[in-house]
């Protein structure tokens, strides 16, 4: 009886382990065609497979019951349960969903150096853009940036001044304040902390995802998350063989074609994939705003072993585009929206002063190592290398001709043809001209090298413990000069600005304004004019953070520490500012900064969860607000600039329930010691002509500025079974203003003198209660994807954007408080626009054909997005593209 028994229990464990095997297919949730390269892993284990380029997979399973997940870079994770019978379950023909919101699976090599939201227990204020997203909608005439518009507190202004020139105001903060990421890498100018949008064009072509991370983030770095963080996650070498080509137009002249291969992941671990671009338009939407460029993409991955892997990427967009700033609004009302008054003609063809010509190649090196089933390491060698600049005019400013046809001095186009002939009838016997009767087209170029580590242990603490600690480590180097780029006409110029050399000494080289030019073609220090000078940034900090996560409670807490040195190098003297000139090296100075944030979450159901986070920001300031004349003078700004200081609170609420996703998020920042400058002009008395008056550029520094940002976010999406429709929505409720009071001083731009402001003489302004401008305090979207019928769908965003105010402006608030009055900024008009697309996906000689069209602001909206003391800032009318595009 006992041996029977035995058997028994021998025989029923047997059963309870009996292995089986578990097969389906994984299909297009439209066309019903196979998903080639789907991850198909046994839940709870890293047991797993990917699909074959039919979409088929057989998977070996260990129990008679369990279930596998499924998931695909930019779709829904699906998990299928299964039950062994005659040792095989067979799964049949399972449809993903489209649109997935998360990174989990698009983020192959890296993790530990990415900071996504999904990395991280305890909640965050998020929202992710998908490569779906960003493909249909990013994607050609369209900026990049315009990819995040649909989410809460986030507004792209400036479209319209040319191809690349947008900026992103994340809470109210512009991107000098809010922290750019590609694949965990900080890409803010280490100088001034901007983003230059243009030197990124290629993103929506490159880019995996996009996740907007407002507030604190998820980043571990010791960044500037003041408004948020953006983590732009690039693709890598993609592990199943296949492509894609793509031909997109657009409005005026607009053409860009796309050609990708993927090798796939052979058996001995190696792979690549490769992403080649061209575009080009002869204007944007207002005249004179021509663009081309390129973009490249090679990544090549090796598979050492199941612990070790690395890939290597180098990406780049060379580009220039001819630029539009913004007018007084009596202009635009002269001539017209799309009225440009920095381009002309010259011999019959389209000329401008201004254009932008950047070539910024980025290249890095990463390697995931598992050291144990609980230790990983993650670390990533990168470097980039910028070359280009920017044009603009040099010289006598009366022979900066322009045409008058209002007849009443309003700025018109530059009357190009005529500066040539008259800088040919004053040149010298030579053909030479010089400062005070000749005028010439200039480029100022910033050439950098940049390079960095930063590298990421984390470690699987058991009892429900993660840990993790890193190290980021950054050396930087800007050199910043001007050069000559069109004589128009003449020979040589002579510029008497540089004091190391004599008057007569003439310029006559000339340097293309071309991306790809300029990676090698640049002016030596020989044939440097106006200012020559290096910036250089050395950083190193070490970041920590330990959470603690159970099914219901989640608690994180975070650190980092960093040390940064500024030093600037002058190669002529330039000004003299407190017995400090401009030559040679200057005082090298050192800055601590940290962070510190932490946070805790409660999940009362799978349902609902709650969670509250809070930090605290001692953040170094950039090396270009330390220096009092940064292009001249080796001098430090007086009083010394420290830290500015940030405190930021926020709670939230996740809804989460099959067909409907809600979130809610209030929060609180308070920014304080904070650096501003602002441009401005006034009108003073011409010294070279009695009795008339000429215009003055001056730039004002605010060295001790407090904003106080506070508001309520909320999105949703709702999903019904059938997926026949998917409706968003996003709402955005800010109170962003000024607090106390801040020193300010305002210099020409033109003499570097300093000027007393009336109504502020003794050096300070009370800013209190005055609104931040710039970016709109409310807005709200809703959008609509209708699946009309098998491949086609229609979509609809709608977005709204009202009290939003004009850039203060530091006159008119010292004129307010002289008079007992506080300052309020002109609140611009709200406006709302409608954006519509339209995909139709097909099946074509076995593979996939995508048409896609888009109508921006369908309406033809007239509006503006921004007002500063230069003038208005119109956006763009009624644009369109239309797209083709083959997978194989």
């Amino acid at each position: 009886m006992k041996k029977l028994l035995l058997l028994f229990l021998l025989m029923a464990g047997l059963t309870s382990f009996a292995q089986g095997i578990v097969t389906g297919t994984v299909v297009d949730p439209e066309l019903g065609g196979p998903l080639p390269g789907a991850n198909v892993i046994v839940t709870g284990t890293t047991n797993g497979v990917i699909t074959d380029f039919d979409g088929n997979f057989t998977v070996n399973v260990n129990n008679n019951k369990g279930s596998v997940s499924i998931s695909y870079v930019g779709y829904e994770m699906r998990r299928m349960s299964y039950t062994i019978d005659n040792g095989t379950a067979a799964l049949g023909s399972i449809a993903l969903t489209a649109g997935a919101a998360s990174l989990d699976e698009v983020i192959i090599i890296g993790n530990g150096v990415i900071n996504i939201a999904e990395g991280r227990r305890t909640p965050i204020a998020v929202s992710t853009i998908t490569a779906e997203e960003l493909t249909l909608k990013a994607a050609g005439n369209v900026e990049f940036t315009e990819s995040f518009k649909n989410t809460p507190s986030v507004y792209v202004a400036n479209q319209g001044s040319g191809f690349g020139d947008s900026q992103v105001f994340l809470r109210g903060f512009d991107d000098t304040n809010t922290a750019f990421l590609l694949n965990g890498q900080p890409i803010n100018s280490p100088e001034d902390g901007r983003m230059f949008w243009s030197n990124w064009s290629g993103m929506s072509d490159v880019a995996n995802a996009v996740q907007v991370q407002r507030g604190l983030g998820a980043s571990k770095l010791a960044i500037s998350s003041v408004g948020g963080t953006v983590n732009i996650v690039s693709k890598t070498t993609d592990k199943k063989e296949g492509g894609f080509v793509r031909l997109l137009g657009g409005n005026d002249s607009y053409f860009k074609g796309t050609i990708n291969y993927n090798s796939g992941m052979s058996e001995s671990g190696w792979g690549f994939s490769v992403l080649l671009d061209h575009w080009q338009a002869h204007r944007k939407f207002a005249v004179g705003t021509e663009g081309q460029g390129q973009t490249y993409m090679f990544s090549v991955g090796y598979k050492a072993s199941e612990k070790s892997i690395f890939n290597f990427l180098i990406t780049g967009a060379p580009q220039y585009h001819d630029q539009n700033f913004g007018q007084q609004q009596e202009v635009y009302n002269t001539f017209g929206g799309k009225h440009n008054p920095n381009s002309g003609f010259l011999d019959g063809e389209r000329f401008t002063e201004r254009r932008n010509y950047y070539h910024k190649p980025v290249a890095n090196l990463n390697w995931d190592y598992e050291l144990s089933e609980k230790t990983e390491l993650s670390t990533v060698l990168y470097a980039s290398w910028g070359r280009g600049g920017g044009t603009g005019g040099l010289g006598s400013g009366s022979n900066r001709v322009r045409f008058d046809r209002a007849g009443d001095g309003t700025r018109d186009e530059i009357d190009f043809e005529t500066i040539r002939d008259n800088n040919i009838n004053r040149a010298d016997g030579n053909g030479n001209g010089n400062f005070s009767d000749s005028y010439i087209r200039r480029s100022s170029v910033n050439n950098h090298n940049w390079y960095g580590l930063l590298s990421n242990l984390s470690f699987d603490a058991g009892e429900n413990w993660d840990l993790s600690v890193g190290a980021d480590a950054r050396l930087y180097k800007g050199d910043h000069f001007r050069q000559v780029n069109d004589l128009l006409g003449l020979n040589g110029f002579t510029d008497n600005f540089r004091t190391d050399r004599p008057d007569e000494y003439t310029f006559t080289n000339e340097y293309a304004a071309d991306p790809w030019s300029s990676l090698f073609n640049f002016a030596d220090e020989e044939n440097r004019t106006q200012f020559d000078y290096s910036e250089n940034i050395n950083y190193i900090g070490g970041f920590g953070q330990a959470e603690y996560a159970t099914d219901h409670f989640s608690a994180f807490f975070q650190g980092a520490l960093s040390s940064q040195s500024y030093q600037r190098t002058g190669r002529f003297t330039g000004v003299t500012i407190d017995g400090i000139n401009g030559l040679g090296e200057s005082e090298k100075i050192n800055k601590i900064g940290y962070n510190l944030k932490g946070g805790l979450s409660y999940t009362v159901t799978d349902t609902h969860t709650f969670f509250v986070n809070g930090g605290y920001y001692s953040r170094q300031p950039y090396l270009d607000n330390i220096f009092a004349d940064i292009r001249n003078s080796n001098a430090l700004v007086k009083p010394d600039v420290d830290n500015e200081q940030i405190t930021s609170y926020e709670a939230g609420y996740r809804f989460n329930k099959g067909k409907l996703r809600v979130n809610i998020d209030i929060y609180r920042t308070e920014w304080g010691n904070r650096f501003v400058s602002n441009g401005g002009t006034d009108n003073v008395p011409d010294p070279s002509n009695p009795g008339q008056t000429m215009e003055r550029f001056f730039t004002d520094r605010f060295t001790d500025v407090t904003q106080i940002h506070q508001g309520l976010e909320f999105d949703f999406e709702y999903r019904p079974d059938n997926d026949r429709y998917r409706l968003k929505g996003y709402g955005s409720i800010g109170n962003w203003k000024y607090d106390g009071s801040t020193p300010v001083t305002r210099q020409d731009e033109d003499t570097l003198e300093f000027i007393t402001i009336p109504g502020a003489e003794d050096g300070n302004i009370d800013l209190t209660g005055t609104k931040v401008g710039q970016a709109p305090q409310t807005s709200f979207g809703v959008g609509l994807v209708i699946n009309a019928f098998e491949g086609l769908s229609i979509d609809v965003d709608y977005n709204v954007f009202s009290n939003l105010y004009a850039q203060v402006d530091a006159s008119d608030v010292a004129e307010a408080a002289l008079v007992g009055e506080r300052f309020q900024s002109d609140l611009i008009d709200s406006y709302g626009l409608f954006d519509l697309g339209l995909t139709y996906k097909f099946n074509f000689g076995g593979n996939k054909l995508t048409f896609r069209g888009n109508v921006f602001n369908a309406g033809n909206e007239s509006f503006v997005t921004q007002q500063n003391n230069f003038g208005v800032g119109l956006g763009n009318g009624r644009t369109y593209n239309g797209s083709i595009r083959y997978n194989f």
